[in-house]
């Protein structure tokens, strides 16, 4: 994917190592987003189960690579997160004489298997 991005025209001046003032044009700069090839060893009866699987999603398998990539990367949207919080916080329903027992949620750690 390439973008590019017109910025204003603008000639600067530029002190060279010669100790002269030249004029530098910047008024054409270009920024590009390239995407990054990975090479992946991945056994191939996997890849050809996989294939088939997302066959049936309408995805392939570079597109789930992707998005997993994607997802273990995170988002660092902070302030959509926070915005998240404050609108959600205080929606549960607790119990009426329910309160915070450390025990109680140790005893469900170990249980297995969770439910």
């Amino acid at each position: 994917m390439r973008q590019w991005v017109p910025q204003v025209r603008a000639v600067q001046p530029v002190d060279c190592l010669s100790g002269g003032n030249r004029l530098l044009d910047t008024g054409y700069v270009r920024t590009y987003t390239v995407l990054m090839n990975i090479t992946l060893s991945i056994d191939e009866q996997i890849v050809e189960r996989a294939r088939e699987k997302l066959r049936a999603t309408g995805k392939s398998v570079n597109q789930e690579i992707r998005e997993h990539l994607r997802y273990v990367a995170g988002d660092d949207n902070v302030e959509r997160d926070l915005e998240f919080l404050e609108r959600t916080s205080g929606l549960g329903k607790p119990e009426a004489n329910w309160k915070w027992n450390r025990e109680d949620v140790y005893e469900e750690r170990l249980r297995w298997p969770r439910s």
